[in-house]
C-alpha cells in the first residue's frame, strides 16, 4: 500500500511556467490520493510549490533537510513536520525510510543523484522501494534511452532496467508502484 511518496524535484522553478504548473498539479493528486509528501523540506521552486499545495489542499507532509541547507535558509519554515539532519546522505536515508515510493519530478544535479542512488540501491538489495520518474513532457526520455542503452550493452539486467517506471501519468506511477515487487539483488560468483 502507497501511503507516501518521496518526491525528488528541482529547488529552482525553471524556465518554463508549466513545470510549476505540474507540480501544483501532482501536489493535489496526491492529497486526492490521501497520500503523504515526503520531499527535502525546501521553500522555494518546485519543492516549494509541491508542498505549499499539499499543505493548502489538506495534505500532510514530511519535510527532511540538512543542517547547512537549514542555516542557509533553505528550509520551508511552515512544515508541521520537519527533520533537520546532519547530511545529504542521512537526508536521502531517511527520505527513503519514510517513503513507500520513491518519484523523481523534474529537477536538476540533487534529483538525479537523489533517485538515481535509490534506483542503483536496489541491485544490490538496500532498496526493496518502487522507483519512477515523471517523465512530464518527455524530461526523462533521453535518461530513460541512456538506461536501455546500459541494459544493451549488458551493465543493466533486465530485472533491474524493468523495476524503474517512466510515466507522464500518475495514475500509471501509482499502478506501478502499488503493484511493485522488488528483483532479487545482483548475485556476484567467481
Amino acid at each position: 500500500m502507497i501511503k507516501r511518496i518521496a518526491v525528488y524535484c528541482g529547488a529552482r522553478d525553471g524556465n518554463d511556467p508549466s513545470f510549476n504548473h505540474e507540480a501544483q498539479r501532482l501536489g493535489e493528486w496526491l492529497v486526492q490520493h490521501d497520500i503523504e509528501l515526503v520531499y527535502g523540506a525546501g521553500a522555494f521552486g518546485l519543492m516549494g510549490t509541491l508542498a505549499r499545495t499539499v499543505l493548502r489542499n489538506g495534505g500532510v507532509v514530511h519535510g527532511v533537510i540538512t543542517t547547512e541547507l537549514a542555516e542557509r535558509g533553505a528550509i520551508y519554515k511552515d512544515l508541521p513536520d520537519v527533520r533537520v539532519v546532519p547530511n545529504m546522505d542521512v537526508r536521502k536515508q531517511t527520505m527513503m525510510n519514510l517513503a513507500d515510493g520513491l518519484l523523481a519530478f523534474p529537477g536538476g544535479l540533487g534529483t538525479l543523484e537523489e533517485i538515481s542512488e535509490a534506483a542503483s540501491w536496489t541491485t544490490i538489495g538496500d532498496n526493496k522501494k518502487p522507483v519512477a520518474f515523471y517523465n512530464f513532457n518527455g524530461f526523462y526520455t533521453p535518461l530513460n534511452e541512456l538506461f536501455r542503452r546500459m541494459n544493451k550493452a549488458g551493465f543493466i539486467e533486465d530485472p533491474y532496467l524493468n523495476s524503474i517506471c517512466f510515466s507522464d501519468q500518475f495514475d500509471q506511477i501509482l499502478a506501478f508502484m502499488q503493484n511493485y515487487k522488488a528483483p532479487a539483488h545482483r548475485q556476484y560468483t567467481k
